[in-house]
């Protein structure tokens, strides 16, 4: 049987405690791997082990697909009225408000975000995502399509059946849900692979997906790695769609065997090499302050991060001294200690990519203008990062980094700087700050980007669209647009009076 894994806190942020199966969740039940291996599960804050979870194989993501066709057949899909799966997955957000902070504690011990924000952005934000869906459920229609009159043509949107889903360890409770709501609310099953380096609040999903009554099959967890599990959703004949979020080099080899395989339905939200530009006439107070939550928010660890950031020469020089000033003032420590804006990153392997990145930028000539070190002498923390005299070839401004580390770029005029920011392969999101509104819509218009922020960054709602254009993915995320992700489009012709 799968150990039980229980934890106490005893900190400034929260006191409490935590106890719940790591088991793989199938068919309802907490289950050990075929082969009764385990993986470590690693505290980012200090490097020690907090649990050990269940592996799961490539047989146990046949298994959970077994169950996740028979709920389909059964309890799910077309069987469900989008009233019940609606009355689901309000519950399950009602869970989930029940077990508020408690994981936000589990987030942030696993992950090595803040408590703070652990508990106002990521558990809330996940509970407004369930609930949003939760209202579409119902909703799910198609539409008549006028033919002749003796003809009846309507189409039908109906649930894909059972999906595979891939979520990254950057935002581990959110991105669940992100991937399970709109799923859920169309009457699709799921076989879902949370990262290896974060799976608790996922595991603990579980407990609350009971508590909630979906029926046992609906919703399947298998924690692995990724050459194993992943790949076996990726490329499993029976899995009829995959989403995946996470790196594009990842995003790639998902996409490959979903065509070597069943030729199956992908959608894709990949990484970023955001843009984020300030033009002389900005207001620099919320300039500085939106540029420094767009990049070093989540410690740097987001696809749509700010990192490239454009700054008009009028302002450079106030302005990089302000972004300094605010980069110097953020609290890197515990994720539990009051007054900590920014913790451990997520991993060694994170740690050392990152530290990899800011010694590049060293070697190829550009100016550590702050940070760029170590903090304390255990974990994973990075200080708050800011490189000057960088040029466009450099690996630092051209590859995404995930981490807490920003290019500061001077520009002279609008036509430079968008041929600037739209050079790179990636897509994914974009910020103007400007007080001239033409100016800074035109301005937005013309980057190539599926999101772009005016005079803010890193924005999100739950019935706001969010993908990629280029290689940052390909399909949307939240709002209605995402619905499309998991449904099949039939139409239907009925003859009412023509003869042949």
């Amino acid at each position: 049987m799968p150990s039980t894994f229980s934890y106490e806190w005893n900190t400034e942020a929260f006191k409490g405690k935590t106890s719940f199966n790591t088991g793989l969740f199938i068919n309802g039940k907490f289950v050990d791997g075929s082969n009764k291996t385990t993986i470590d599960v690693v505290n980012p804050s200090n490097g020690k082990l907090i649990t050990k979870i269940s592996e799961g194989v490539e047989k146990d993501v046949d298994i959970a697909v077994e169950a996740a066709q028979k709920a389909f057949d059964t309890a799910w899909g077309l069987n469900a009225p989008g009233s019940t799966r609606s009355e689901l997955l309000w519950k399950l957000a009602q869970a989930m408000e029940r077990n508020h902070d408690e994981l936000a504690a589990i987030e942030a011990l696993d992950n090595g975000k803040t408590f703070g924000w652990a508990k106002g952005t990521d558990v809330a934000f996940s509970i407004q995502v369930i609930k949003y869906f939760a209202g579409w459920a119902d909703k799910i229609t198609g539409q008549v399509v006028e033919t002749d009159e003796r003809k009846l043509t309507y189409t039908r949107h109906e649930p894909i059946g059972v999906v595979g889903q891939i979520i990254p360890w950057n935002f581990p409770l959110l991105m669940l849900a992100w991937k399970i709501a709109p799923a859920l609310a169309t009457g699709n099953t799921i076989i879902l692979k949370p990262s290896e380096f974060t799976p608790l609040t996922a595991i603990k999903m579980c407990e609350l997906i009971n508590e909630a009554g979906f029926p046992p099959g609906v919703v399947n967890i298998v924690t692995g790695y990724g050459q194993t599990v992943g790949a076996a959703i990726s490329s499993h004949q029976k899995i009829e769609k995959v989403a995946f979020t996470g790196s594009t080099l990842v995003g790639r080899k998902v996409m490959e065997a979903a065509a070597k395989s069943n030729l199956k339905n992908v959608t894709l939200e990949l990484g970023g090499k955001s843009p984020n530009i300030i033009f002389n006439d900005a207001d620099m107070d919320k300039a500085v302050s939106w540029t420094t939550h767009g990049i070093f928010w989540n410690h740097g660890q987001a696809c749509c991060a700010g990192s490239r950031i454009f700054v008009q020469s009028g302002i450079y020089d106030e302005f990089l001294k302000r972004f300094t000033e605010k980069a110097k003032a953020i609290k890197v420590g515990d994720p539990f200690s009051a007054g900590v804006d920014q913790g451990p990153q997520v991993s060694d392997i994170q740690y050392d990519r990152i530290m990899g990145y800011i010694n590049s930028g060293k070697t190829e000539g550009a100016t550590v203008h702050h940070g760029g070190e170590r903090v304390g002498s255990e974990g994973y923390f990075i200080e708050p990062t800011i490189f000057t005299n960088v040029t466009p070839e450099m690996k630092i401004v051209r590859e995404e980094i995930f981490g807490p580390v920003g290019v500061v770029i001077k520009f002279e005029d609008e036509e430079d700087v968008i041929r600037q920011a739209n050079d790179t392969t990636y897509g994914l999101a974009a910020a103007v700050f400007s007080q001239d509104i033409n100016k800074a819509l035109s301005t937005a218009h013309k980057l190539q980007a599926g999101t772009a922020w005016v005079n803010c960054a890193n924005q999100l709602h739950a019935n706001v669209p969010f993908g990629g254009f280029k290689q940052s993915g390909i399909g949307r995320e939240l709002g209605e647009y995402a619905l499309h992700n998991y449904t099949n489009v039939k139409a239907v012709h009925v003859n009412l009076g023509h003869e042949l």
